[in-house]
């Protein structure tokens, strides 16, 4: 099979830091299925394990890549939620070889149908960030509970990006709070509008005093989708006593939220198929709501761009404009080329 990968780990700017390359086709067992992937997306743990992590004692290639859309082609002897055939969308396991190729093993408990009303590369682009923006919102921080006597309202740190634009739809669409997102360019600002942000403020310039001039109250929640350390003395002031923040990258110092009781929720969706935890198929549900949704017309898909094929030179493209840090929503690679060298 066709895939893209690399043997080192390291920067963009090197020949080989991603290599079109054939593979074997993995086996499916237990409850794994074997997915024809027909698209990908690209999200920041792509590029952070692609310059950190080599290939697994005794493989040759590292392959990255965790969001994908296909169809189901083989499944193994335990498996009960899908048949080949099936079209499947996810976002797979860290633990696990990632989706840059043309078929892929996945455990069917962390996968969806694919939405019907989208194509290939819209429905890639949901996965991932459709689970974390979910488990952080509903699971995590339980923003349907409200905050006594606090403003019935989140902020969203990052709207423009992959987990603030589906974490703003969700917001909007399936709660009555007032969605407050970040964004600081002008298309950026136009982007988490669209998505449904009733105000948008201006991440480079401080937060609380924007928050307030809103004239709103302290809200009851902060969902943090980047650089939390850098705005958390801003975060600390603007939410309400006893409020929840959720956030999915780093906090050096929670000294700060100590005075307001604020309660902090971690969010990383790996948890679940990295433990086999006993909820594990709750990643299988959530996509499906995530499906009817989209197939309703209540959410949308936040792909803002797609190249194809799935080959290394639009593979290193994409990780390249995703770590420059001004990606809107999300970028999106479909299709496989024609045939592949390997060195």
């Amino acid at each position: 099979m066709k895939a893209v990968a690399y043997r080192t780990p390291g920067p963009l700017d090197r020949k080989d830091a991603f290599v079109d390359v054939e593979l074997p086709t993995p086996e499916p067992r237990s409850r794994d299925l074997l997915v024809e992937v027909q698209a990908v997306s690209v999200n920041p743990v792509d590029y952070q394990v692609r310059s950190s992590t080599g290939p697994d004692e005794g493989e040759e290639w590292k392959v990255v890549g965790w969001d994908a859309a296909g169809v189901v082609r083989a499944i193994g002897s335990e498996v009960t939620l899908f048949q080949p055939g099936d079209e499947v969308y996810y976002a797979g396991s860290i633990d696990r070889s990632g989706s840059y190729a043309q078929h892929h093993l996945v455990d069917e408990r962390i996968v969806g149908r694919k939405p019907s009303t989208v194509d290939w590369a819209a429905a890639a682009a949901l996965p991932l960030t459709s689970i974390t923006a979910w488990e952080a919102l509903f699971h995590r921080m339980d923003i349907h509970r409200l905050v006594p006597g606090a403003a019935s309202a989140i902020v969203i740190v990052g709207g423009a990006g992959g987990v603030g634009s589906v974490a703003i739809q969700l917001a909007r669409q399936l709660t009555d709070l007032t969605v407050i997102a970040t964004a600081s360019r002008a298309e950026s600002v136009a982007w988490a509008t669209d998505m449904g942000a009733h105000h948008v403020i201006n991440h480079a310039r401080p937060l609380a005093p924007q928050v307030a001039a809103l004239g709103i109250g302290a809200p009851a929640f902060v969902f943090s989708t980047t650089h939390t350390d850098q705005h958390a003395g801003d975060l600390a002031e603007l939410i309400a006593p006893q409020g929840r923040i959720g956030l999915i990258d780093h906090l050096s110092d929670v000294d700060a939220f100590f005075d307001k009781s604020v309660s902090i929720h971690l969010e990383l969706m790996f948890t679940r198929p990295l433990f086999n935890t006993t909820d594990m198929s709750e990643q299988h549900n959530l996509l499906n709501e995530i499906a009817r949704l989209v197939d309703e017309g209540t959410l949308r898909s936040t792909e803002y761009q797609r190249f194809a094929p799935i080959d290394a030179v639009n593979v290193k493209r994409a990780h390249f404009l995703l770590e420059s840090g001004a990606t809107i929503g999300k970028l999106v690679l479909h299709g496989f080329g024609g045939p592949t060298t390997s060195i």
